[in-house]
């Protein structure tokens, strides 16, 4: 029986060597997919980026860090993705056994009651006075295919592809997460200084009211004048509890990316107090798909579709199996192990070419095909997002910056005319309208510059994100 296994392995042997081959070949990453430099970027080969910076130093308000911590322990959408890494390196373990042989052992029993007039059963009384036959076997049966074709070689490649992709779909959800938690924190800033603006100009206003009703007792306003300082009282009353009905929403925003109920957030600093950093280390666009993690994802996808196409084409191609069954086996339970006269054993080895099913194959392999196209298409729109993100950025800060110049100069002017306006109206020089006038472009462009500081800082952390910042 050995000499027959090992000519049955030699053979088995010799067929690989002869015709293993490859039989598709893979398609890299696209090199043309990338830019030489990013849009309003200076150029640069300098390969340094902010995004090799870990989110704990990046960020440095105490208050961030520790939501941000609390999201990357608590958030569930990054609990799924650890458990989906968690499946997919239980796939890539099982890949690993697919050149191991399948063993399995058996045992049976079976009777069998022919009839007496058929030839079976006349041979049987005959033979051993008996009407019925019984079978008792055990053993180990064996399974094995070669892999002539690289099918099992480009199933493990596949699987350690998809590990690799999901590890990377989790490290994309992070920088989102980051990113989306101090965006809340940067936008309750703004609704805090927001809300600390319109508290001040509803006390302006309570002012102006009260001196105009003074100049009505005196007869030099009419009632038209005092109608049109409530009204506006009444308007920056209207603005608090809206900017309270946004804080308790932003809050609770932020209690769901941290993974708790509903519940308020601690700030201990103001959004005047935070400074915008200027952020000039961005690197080159290439180094993105080993920063960034959906770039990278969409990289491994292409692995994982080339994998595919192995495997379909090699499914096209005969498959070269080998069985081999031994044990013992015996019609009566008293000689069932009665060794070496119970013992048997077969050996089989052999080619087999899919026929009828050929083109249910081939369907399968021009989709693989078909799949693979897109995952190269999808890197290229995966890149070009990426490229035009950080632009968006860049872009952002530079233009925010200018527009907060001019805002600063503005609300300083209104200042000045504010009491310009309330010094010449109370000495007749001067007509209310002006000063309520003032008094609302003050409280409009103060609001806007509370939001253009947060537009900065939000700025800051998008080019971040969008480098690949906020994973590590």
């Amino acid at each position: 029986m050995k000499n027959h296994i090992t000519k049955i392995v030699t053979f088995a042997i010799l067929i690989t060597t002869l015709i293993s081959c490859k039989v598709s070949k893979d398609i890299e990453t696209p090199k043309d997919a990338f830019p030489e430099n990013f849009r309003n970027a200076s150029v640069s080969s300098d390969t340094t980026s902010i995004a090799d910076v870990e989110w704990k130093n990046f960020f440095t308000e105490k208050d961030i860090i520790k939501l941000i911590d609390s999201a990357v322990a608590r958030n569930n959408d990054l609990q799924i993705a650890e458990k989906n890494i968690e499946i997919a390196q239980y796939r890539f373990t099982q890949s690993k056994w697919g050149n191991v042989p399948q063993v399995n052992l058996f045992v049976n029993a079976s009777t069998s009651n022919p009839s007496d007039n058929s030839f079976t059963g006349l041979n049987l009384n005959q033979a051993i006075g008996a009407k019925h036959i019984d079978d008792y076997s055990a053993g180990a049966s064996l399974s094995w295919e070669a892999d002539i074709w690289g099918k099992i070689k480009n199933q493990k490649k596949g699987a350690y592809a998809g590990y690799l992709q999901s590890e990377e779909v989790k490290k994309a959800l992070q920088t989102n997460i980051v990113a989306n938690v101090s965006r809340g924190y940067y936008n309750l800033l703004m609704l805090d200084a927001q809300l600390d603006i319109a508290r001040q100009n509803l006390r302006l206003n309570d002012s102006t009211t009260n001196i105009i009703k003074l100049k009505y007792d005196a007869g030099q306003v009419t009632t038209l004048a005092i109608q049109q300082s409530e009204a506006q009282k009444l308007n920056s009353a209207q603005l608090i509890p809206l900017l309270e009905q946004n804080i308790a929403i932003q809050e609770n925003v932020l209690s769901v990316l941290t993974g708790s109920f509903p519940d308020s957030k601690e700030r201990t600093v103001k959004l005047s107090a935070l400074e915008v950093k200027h952020n000039t280390a961005i690197g080159i666009p290439s180094s993105l798909v080993s920063r960034r993690p959906d770039v990278k994802s969409a990289e491994l996808a292409l692995k994982v579709a080339n994998a595919n196409v192995g495997i379909t084409k090699a499914d096209l191609y005969p498959a070269l199996r080998i069985t081999a069954q031994g044990g013992v086996n015996s019609f009566e339970t008293s000689n069932w192990f009665n060794i070496p006269a119970s013992l048997f054993g077969t050996v089989a080895g052999g080619l087999t070419q899919p026929l009828l099913n050929n083109k249910r194959l081939k369907t399968q392999y021009n989709i693989a095909l078909a799949e693979r196209e897109k995952a190269v298409l999808s890197f290229r729109q995966s890149v070009l997002v990426a490229v035009s993100e950080v632009s968006d950025a860049l872009v952002k800060v530079e233009k925010l910056q200018q527009q907060e110049t001019f805002l600063k100069e503005k609300v300083k002017t209104l200042q000045q005319a504010i009491k310009n306006a309330n010094l010449l109206f109370k000495n007749g020089l001067a007509e209310y309208l002006e000063v309520l006038t003032a008094q609302a472009n003050l409280l409009q462009s103060e609001l806007e510059l509370a939001d253009i500081k947060r537009q900065q800082l939000t700025a800051n952390t998008d080019l971040y994100r969008a480098l690949g910042g906020g994973w590590k």
